[in-house]
């Protein structure tokens, strides 16, 4: 499954997102943190937890 079509952009824009060339959208964070099971402060790095807070 292409993360690109999970989070409604193109491929090109969710790689200037990984690389870090752009920033990535409140939205679409909150979309990759609920993709991965895990809390968008663990993807920003702020937690070693991943656990999400529902």
């Amino acid at each position: 499954m292409q993360m690109g079509k999970i989070l409604s952009c193109s491929q090109r824009v969710y790689s200037n997102y990984e690389r870090g060339d752009i920033d990535i959208p409140t939205q679409t964070l909150i979309k990759i943190a609920n993709f991965h099971n895990v809390s968008v402060d663990y993807l920003l790095e702020r937690t070693d937890n991943p656990d999400t807070n529902r």
